[in-house]
């Protein structure tokens, strides 16, 4: 994790500020730099994002999965996911910066937000989950694939773990998949996946 910049920004000016190259979060009211993701990252995002538009399509579900996307959880932090799922409805209907700038303001408008794990876990883990669940945004998704999670997060002896959170009452419930188990999802119920299978990347 490389700090970009020291002068505190507020989300608005982190966008204004945002260059077209490179990857930037803005984490109470700073700037962070994050390197490009590996290939082994990037093929376990895409996966995700091909195997949720199947589903998606299959239902016939009122969802999207946009390529690029912001989310602003408060006035000082705001970043795009790794894969995030939208409701498409309440997108059109209450998310004004939408069409001009692919930013989310509204916690009903997304489904479910995907972090795949770096070396930066710490903010998975913590950081964001709290934003994502302040925001009360139904399902949250950790792909630890690495094993490299706190062990108050994903257990000891640490292994690849995908960490499910699901909003109960205001509050994240969690639930870890390993291995072959097979993700459950409130958002996509009929999923059929397993922990392994997303690890790999298909």
């Amino acid at each position: 994790m490389i700090q970009a910049i020291s002068k505190l920004m507020t989300f608005d000016e982190f966008l204004e500020w945002k260059p077209e190259k490179g990857r930037y979060e803005l984490l109470n009211g700073v700037i962070v730099e994050r390197p490009n993701p590996t290939g082994k990252h990037s093929a376990i995002a895409g996966f995700q994002a091909i195997e949720l538009g199947l589903e998606i399509r299959r239902l016939q579900l009122p969802y999207f999965i946009p390529k690029a996307c912001t989310l602003k959880f408060n006035d000082n932090s705001g970043y795009d996911a790794d894969v995030i799922v939208l409701d498409k409805q309440a997108v059109e209907a209450n998310e004004s910066r939408w069409e001009r700038e692919s930013v989310i303001t509204q916690g009903n408008s997304i489904q479910l937000v995907i972090e795949v794990v770096r070396t930066n876990w710490r903010d998975d883990y913590a950081q964001k989950m709290i934003d994502c669940e302040a925001l009360s945004i139904s399902e949250y998704w950790i792909v630890d694939y690495l094993g490299l999670g706190g062990s108050r997060y994903i257990g000891y002896p640490k292994q690849p773990t995908l960490s499910v959170y699901h909003l109960v009452d205001g509050e994240y419930q969690i639930k870890l998949f390993r291995g072959e188990e097979r993700i459950e999802s409130a958002v996509f119920p009929e999923l059929n996946l397993t922990a392994k299978q997303i690890f790999n990347g298909g």
